[in-house]
């Protein structure tokens, strides 16, 4: 077991105390800062000083402290620089531009076969991209300080090495040295159920509870899961991979080879089928567009289309049989259901799930959860992988000594 040293220590409390500035919103003191940690002061103050010279926090202000030493306001200073986060999907590719402060910029998405595509189709697609995202008089690509990169499938985070991705049969396929081939920024690259779930625990359903699971339900689904409030990543990075869990023996079969797995009846095309199955005469079906079809699915239940709400609830049926799996081994606070499909089958889907998940789990764990969806306003794999490069860049802090940019003229708040 790796232990974790003075230097993970400071790491992991230096993110802290960033991510309590993000929660708190406009600007937030030091005093706040180690309330919402439970760091010492002193550690909030050496830690946030180190944040202010790098530019990555600014004062914004001071406050009446009610008789004492006016507090200092602090707040992330969104001028600091870019980041971009790329998530690359069986049916698109996406990228946003974002400012320190996370706010999105600017976004670019381009089609993908979701049939298979290659390393150098994938490698073409985010290198235009990214073009696309810096092609303007305001923005200066050398504010950039990381690019973000989820790719589906098994991922070897420290090489940027693409493992298995399924959808294109790739194994071992080095995506990070060829990007670095054509794009000369900081590259950081893992999955999505790991950006997702990053996602959520800097910006979402994950600030307030330690143990959470965040569902990512696209053509591929798997599960991210933080516990104690830190990411869990397994021993090869591979954690997460519970859509290829066995759901009905010698059920249909699956794109990994094995039948019955959990992504054969809850990611896209696994809908399609239990539609397909339902009335192979259905209108949808002649939808050649995944995404389009999962849409039109979707407005017909709205419509009252009685074999579009069966087919969501079958579907919401296998997806709580499998979360309740979930809620009985890892005992979550939060559950989260994410990514497009899960955004567009809305709340029929999470209904249809927690009532089956209900019945499935067992009674103490299942009362001590909560199921939802994802809240985050954009998509929040982009907004992961954004992250993941925001974190690059800060454990990077030793090589940054020099103050930028100037910490603005302090004026005085009042509450």
């Amino acid at each position: 077991m790796r232990k974790r040293t003075a230097r993970d220590i400071r790491r992991h409390n230096r993110f802290e105390v960033l991510q309590s500035t993000y929660a708190a919103g406009e600007h937030v003191s030091r005093q706040q800062i180690a309330t919402a940690t439970g760091l010492s002061t002193a550690t909030v103050a050496n830690l946030t000083g180190e944040l202010l010279d790098v530019g990555v926090l600014v004062e914004v202000g001071r406050e009446d402290s009610g008789g004492g030493r006016p507090r200092a306001r602090l707040a992330v200073n969104a001028e600091r620089g870019l980041l971009v986060g790329v998530d690359v999907s069986e049916d698109f590719v996406r990228l946003e531009l974002y400012d320190l402060a996370m706010n999105v910029l600017r976004a670019v998405e381009r089609r993908m076969d979701p049939r298979g595509s290659t390393p150098g189709d994938v490698v073409e697609h985010i290198t235009l991209g990214v073009d696309d995202l810096l092609a303007t008089p305001d923005v200066d690509p050398d504010r950039v300080l990381g690019i973000g990169v989820s790719l589906p499938g098994l991922v070897e985070r420290e090489g940027g090495v693409s493992v298995l991705a399924v959808y294109g049969h790739w194994r071992d396929v080095p995506m990070k040295a060829l990007l670095a081939e054509r794009l000369d920024f900081p590259l950081y690259v893992d999955n999505p159920l790991k950006a997702s779930t990053v996602a959520e625990l800097w910006f979402g359903a994950g600030r307030d509870v330690d143990d959470l699971a965040v569902v990512t339900l696209r053509t591929g689904v798997g599960v991210g899961v933080a516990i104690d409030g830190t990411l869990y990543r397994g021993t090869t990075n591979s954690a997460g991979e519970w859509g290829h869990i066995i759901l009905v023996m010698d059920g249909r079969t699956c794109r990994c080879g094995a039948r019955g797995c959990v992504e054969a009846y809850v990611g896209a095309p696994g809908i399609l089928q239990t539609l397909r199955e339902t009335d192979p005469h259905h209108p949808i079906l002649t939808i050649d567009d995944q995404i389009a079809a999962i849409e039109a699915l979707a407005d017909a239940a709205r419509r009252h289309d009685p074999t579009a709400q069966r087919v969501i609830e079958e579907t919401g049926r296998h997806l709580g049989a499998s979360v309740a799996t979930m809620i009985n081994m890892l005992n979550p606070a939060r559950i989260v259901l994410g990514d497009w499909v899960a955004d567009r089958l809305g709340e029929p889907l999470l209904t249809a799930t927690r009532n089956a998940a209900a019945h499935y789990s067992l009674d103490q764990p299942f009362g001590a959860v909560t199921l939802s969806l994802s809240e985050l306003p954009d998509n929040a794999v982009c907004l992961g992988t954004a992250t993941f490069a925001l974190e690059g860049f800060l454990n990077d802090l030793t090589s940054h000594t020099v103050r930028f940019p100037a910490r603005p003229t302090i004026r005085k708040l009042t509450r």
